[in-house]
């Protein structure tokens, strides 16, 4: 079951990743919008949790390097 996780950024309010249908979804600040991620491996969603920066990892890392929605 995936889980909602609370982060410290700038850039993300939350993110919940579904292990079983490799999807990670995220809430902006700025807009508030969710956007889903398809194709997200756990070692990259590790990767945005450990990150000293969630928004920098996840501009790096995550955003258009995934297929999205926008829920």
């Amino acid at each position: 079951m995936p889980c909602r996780t609370p982060v410290q950024s700038s850039v993300l309010r939350w993110f919940e990743f579904d292990p079983v249908r490799s999807t990670l979804k995220v809430e902006f600040v700025a807009t508030g919008e969710v956007y889903r991620y398809r194709g997200v491996s756990p070692a990259r969603v590790e990767g945005l949790l450990q990150a000293e920066s969630k928004g920098r990892y996840f501009n790096a890392h995550i955003r258009d390097r995934y297929p999205f929605d926008h829920l």
